[in-house]
């Protein structure tokens, strides 16, 4: 019975060794389950039979896959898995790296011509002057050209806070300004010691950003330097 008693904490520390283990090996086996598929080409298919498309776009049929490989073989092109659901699962002749590489191109361009909306923020004073509100004004003008939305907040500090109608005269003015570039999304309301509004541009972006605009004039004068 003692020896019993002294082999428990060796199997205490088993246990939780291999529980441990059990826990891992499942958040192992659930990162393995959500690993995207993965385009099956050539020697990869091991189906028995697939249904066949050739390059240019005609149905073959269903063939066997030893027989759609050396049709690929003899074309000098790959054998791609286009429909892996199907039953039998869609094969096509293509050339698989040239379409990997037209794919790439496309989403680089796409992710070029893409414009993410983000939030910019303009903050001002019930004490500010006529000229730097303009100033201010132009600011939040040239975001909102620029396919961004714009936050147009008010700091009221001390004793200004008695005082809230100055802010909102003050959004009133820069909404009249800005009227011509982008319309109000949500009114005027105060939160806290600030007053915020927020307006949205009235149409996309058409055009390149003054940034890309410099960006192609540096490139054309260096082109007419060289």
């Amino acid at each position: 019975m003692l020896r019993i008693y002294r082999c428990w904490p060796l199997v205490g520390r088993l246990h939780r060794h291999f529980r441990v283990s059990s826990v891992k090996r499942q958040r192992f086996r659930r990162r393995a389950i959500s690993r995207p598929a993965q385009t099956r080409v050539n020697e990869r298919i091991r189906i028995r039979e697939v249904r066949l498309i050739d390059d240019e776009g005609q149905q073959v049929g269903i063939i066997p896959t030893r027989e759609a490989l050396e049709m690929a073989r003899e074309r000098g092109l790959d054998l791609v898995e286009v429909a892996p659901n199907a039953s039998p699962p869609v094969c096509r002749l293509m050339d698989y790296g040239k379409f990997r590489y037209e794919q790439s191109r496309k989403e680089r361009d796409s992710r070029r011509n893409q414009h993410v909306t983000r939030l910019k923020e303009v903050r001002v004073e019930p004490k500010i002057g006529g000229h730097d509100l303009e100033t201010k004004g132009r600011q939040a003008a040239r975001f909102l050209d620029g396919g961004d939305k714009v936050k147009l907040t008010v700091l009221f500090r001390g004793r200004s806070i008695t005082h809230p109608e100055l802010g909102r005269d003050l959004l009133d003015q820069l909404a009249i300004q800005l009227s011509e570039h982008g319309s109000i999304e949500q009114t005027a309301r105060m939160e806290g010691r600030t007053m915020t509004m927020y307006m949205a541009p009235l149409r996309q972006r058409s055009g390149p950003s003054e940034r890309e605009e410099r960006a192609n004039h540096e490139q054309q004068d260096q082109a007419q330097n060289a």
